[in-house]
């Protein structure tokens, strides 16, 4: 028995130190700072593809052209001028990973497609279970991390006016709300 429960031990020993570490991202808007932490053990891929996107500086001058109060943000496509940013190839759903769309996390948004996701983002403003795998189209929406600072930001953006405006509907912010930079704080940036 106690071999046994050494071995087990020792496993769950190994298995903690080959997780990935997290990975922590501060978005400077135009309404205040907001630290994410994403999961790169739960979600390689997306967290990948979301880090590589703030190397390249995607993020940088983009808006939350998509603002639900009580639902979310989303940004990450699209200018001050509503001009969309040319993305890489989609990736795959990770939405299976057991990471929930609650308050103040961050997913993958997409197309009714379920391995559409590219750049766009969005934080949960509440808890969001219908966007988890499986959610209404038998995937869900990717969780892949959460902000650790600035969900008052978060707030502050979800309360803002909003406004028709193709092609967004009436969910695009009277005044927009810019990602003015976007930088890797941890593990340090290469």
């Amino acid at each position: 028995m106690k071999f046994f429960s050494l071995a087990l031990l020792l496993g769950l020993t190994m298995s903690t130190a080959n997780a990935a570490k997290p990975v922590k991202i501060l978005l400077e808007t135009s309404s205040g700072n907001i630290t994410l932490e994403l999961d790169a053990d739960k979600a390689p891929k997306t967290v990948a593809n979301f880090v590589q996107y703030v190397n390249d500086k995607h993020y940088e001058g983009v808006v939350f052209h998509r603002v639900i109060k009580g639902f979310m943000v989303q940004g990450g496509g699209y200018d001050a001028k509503y001009k969309e940013r040319a993305t890489r190839k989609s990736i795959e759903n990770e939405a299976k990973n057991g990471l929930k769309n609650v308050r103040g996390s961050i997913a993958m948004a997409r197309t009714n497609a379920p391995h559409s996701a590219s750049a766009q983002f969005f934080i949960n403003h509440k808890d969001n279970g219908f966007l988890d795998y499986p959610g209404q189209d038998g995937w869900g929406y990717c969780v892949f991390g959460k902000v650790v600072e600035g969900m008052d930001i978060v707030d502050k953006i979800a309360d803002s006016p909003t406004q028709g405006g193709p092609p967004f509907g009436s969910d695009m912010p009277i005044v927009p709300i810019t990602i003015n930079k976007a930088t890797v704080i941890s593990p340090a940036a290469k």
